[in-house]
This record gives C-alpha cells, structure tokens and sequence, in this order.
C-alpha cells in the first residue's frame, strides 16, 4: 500500500485536472500489463492501439517505452501546467525538461551506472531524446487516442464538474472518502491500494487528483515535484472505448433492471447516480445525444430523473424513486452523489 499523509495546508489545496499526456501513458500501461486480449471496453481499442504501434514508425520511442512498464521517473509525466491542457500543452512542458531534474530524478528508480537502455539518452543526449519522445507521443495519439479523445473529454469534463462539485460543497474529506474503492481516506492518512509498501508526508504541498479513462482501476501517484503530489483514479466513462454497437458486460443477460425498462434506459438510470449533462451521458454510454435526450425526458415524465441548472450546463440525477429502482432492481447496489 502506499500511504500518504496529508497535512491541513496540502489538504485545503486539493485540486483536480485532465492530463492527456498521463492517459497515454497509462493506455500503454493497459497494453503492457494485458498483453493478451485486453478486458471489456478497452478489447477493440487495444486491439486497434497494437496495430498502430506495430504498422506506424513514428511510434517507436512510444514503443521502446512499454518495456518499462511503470518504473519509470516522474520527469516523463510532468504535472499537468493547468487544469485542462492540451497535449500540445504537455509535450512542451516535457521537452523542455532541465537537465538538473532529471539527473534529481533517475537514482531514485536506477544505479545511475546501470540506466536500462531506453532511459540513457534522457541523460546522455537529453534535449533530442525528449523530442523524439514527445513526437513518438504525438503519433500514437493522433492513431490510437485522437479518434477517441473528443468523447474522452467530455466525460472527463462530467467528471471534474462532479468532483469540483463535491469538493466546493463538501470539502477534500468528502471528496477523497468517495475517490475510488481501492483509495482509502481516514483524515490525514491518504491509501492507495497497490501490491507494494511506501509512505511519504506531504507537508505544505498541493495534492492534486487526476482522472483517468484508461486507467481501469490502476492507480499512481507522482510525488517527484517539490509543491504538487499527484494521484490519479479511473474515471467514469470508459464504456465510450467499447467497439461499435456497445456490447453489454457479461452480466446484461440477467440485468433485471434492462428486462424491465430496457437497456439504453437502464444504462442511463445507473449512469445517473452521479449528476451529469445530456453530452457527458452520451460520451460516457456511447450513446447518440439524441437517444439520450429521448430516454431523459421519458425517466423525467415518469419522476424518477430530476433536472437542475448549473451555470451553463443542464445536470439530471435521480430522484429518490430513481435511486430506489436500481437499488432495488438492479444487480449491484449504488449511493447516488447530490
């Protein structure tokens, strides 16, 4: 387990941010800790990722990477420079990396006389090798990401305006105590479930959560920079990387709930235990926005679904007959967030 103790300081100064450069990083992950047939929603879209990594040569300072699985210094996923950036954004912090962080960094994770050999050009030849690195990154983005990232980013949206949301509302403790099932927040300890032991203190820092599509239940996190310790969660909406026609989990067969309203509207009921807009529904099912403003309207006619204006965004949730038919109708019990 990693635990992470948090003082008053760095806990008030909790933040939440999109990082495009840290979903690459954590696809490549995904390939390399599956590297037969990935899971459910990530199988098409890892199938496809292989192929641009086996078939595109401007990939292969990305390929080169997975061998490294995740022991690799933080300096290759810098912090996020805002709380949206783009790629772009990304890529240019990392090119313009200092030579001092990375020489700060790399003992912590290898003898500096024994750098495995697709980490040494960052120390012999570092202003090249970050830039082949960054234009690696680009290319497998443009292939295996790009196509996806448009839907990607609306759900990430949906799931920062909850998270900034609870956070304004009700606090970090609220917020971290919700996080994910395997991060455990028993004030000021922070725990990250994972097969190793580490702790560290973060005494007058800045803790900053960031969501991630294909992290698919991993969790990391950076505490390489000096003021900022970085973690990052599976956000919802990974179900937007299933192939064409959404194939349901195993499980939809006996999904009581599907049999009694149908599946899209059954899938919409569940999404809703947490407040999102019509666009953030339709990315995260992989559903047309117009099917999804037809299934909202008929859960509001029927009282289950309730709307509220936020700034510029509509949000449904459930009302609390709508919690308590899939509570009690479907398989898996849920808590819905106000």
């Amino acid at each position: 387990m990693i635990r992470i103790r948090l003082d008053e300081p760095t806990l008030a100064r909790t933040r939440i941010a999109i990082s495009p450069l840290w979903e690459v990083w954590t696809s490549l992950y995904l390939l390399h800790r599956n590297p037969g047939e990935a899971p459910w929603p990530y199988t098409g879209w890892a199938r496809h990722a292989r192929q641009v990594l086996a078939e595109v040569p401007a990939t292969a300072p990305v390929r080169l990477l997975l061998a490294s699985g995740r022991s690799a210094p933080d300096f290759l996923t810098p912090i996020p420079p805002s709380s949206t950036p783009t790629l772009a954004d990304e890529l240019a912090a990392l090119r313009a990396t200092p030579a001092e962080v990375i020489a700060e960094q790399i003992p912590r994770y290898h003898r500096p006389d024994d750098l495995p050999g697709w980490l040494s050009p960052f120390v012999t030849d570092r202003s090249a090798a970050l830039d082949r690195l960054a234009g690696g990154i680009e290319a497998y983005w443009d292939a295996a990401i790009g196509p996806w990232w448009p839907a990607m980013r609306a759900a990430l949206d949906e799931e920062v305006l909850h998270r900034a949301r609870a956070l304004a509302a009700d606090g970090p403790d609220a917020l971290l105590g919700d996080l994910h099932e395997r991060v455990r927040w028993e004030n000021p300890v922070l725990t990250l479930m994972k097969p190793l032991e580490r702790q560290m203190e973060a005494v007058d820092q800045r803790l900053l959560l960031i969501p991630l599509i294909f992290s698919r239940g991993a969790l990391s996190c950076s505490t390489d920079h000096p003021e900022i310790v970085a973690v990052s969660y599976q956000a919802r909406g990974a179900a937007l990387l299933a192939e064409e026609g959404r194939a349901a989990s195993p499980a939809a067969a006996t999904d009581r709930l599907a049999v009694l309203v149908g599946r899209a509207r059954a899938q919409v009921l569940r999404a809703l235990t947490r407040p999102s807009t019509t666009a953030g529904l339709a990315a995260t099912l992989g559903l047309a926005p117009s099917t999804v403003s037809e299934h909202l309207s008929a859960l509001l006619s029927a009282g289950v679904v309730h709307r509220r204006r936020v700034g510029r965004r509509v949000l449904y949730s459930l009302e609390p007959a709508g919690l308590a038919l899939v509570q009690l109708v479907g398989d898996e019990p849920v808590i819905a967030s106000a």
